[in-house]
């Protein structure tokens, strides 16, 4: 089964806001850019909007289409939908009790993502 995920990478001048996952969850203890599963009918970009509302009470106002990644994690196949978010209207929280960090861009890879994640960290850090 493939499912679809809306991912956002909320940036703030040299900063990226990430979140870590909780351990209970799958790829717990590691840190992601926010975002969640596309409904079946939903766009990405629809699901991006309303992801990183529920998650991070932000409400986006500019976006734009980075960079899609298919992955096997053997137990399931994701596609990651990755959007640049560069206008939002308020400030990024861990609403669901996630811990929540701005970090420089320079700095991601000092930090445990998952593997569909790390080759979008790699194109951040090397346009730094």
């Amino acid at each position: 089964m493939l499912i679809r995920v809306a991912v956002g990478i909320i940036l703030r001048d040299d900063l990226v806001f990430i979140a870590l996952r909780k351990s209970n969850q799958d790829q717990g203890g590691l840190w992601e850019f926010p975002g969640g599963k596309c409904e079946p009918s939903e766009s990405a970009e629809i699901a991006l909007v309303r992801e990183l509302k529920e998650e991070c009470d932000i409400s986006v106002t500019e976006c734009s289409f980075f960079e899609e990644i298919s992955h096997d994690y053997g137990n399931k196949k994701v596609q990651l939908l990755f959007y640049r978010v560069t206008g939002f209207e308020g400030n990024p929280v861990g609403k669901e009790g996630q811990e929540v960090r701005w970090v420089p861009i320079s700095t991601l890879s000092s930090y445990d993502f998952p593997e569909a994640n790390q080759e979008i960290v790699d194109v951040l850090i090397s346009n730094v």
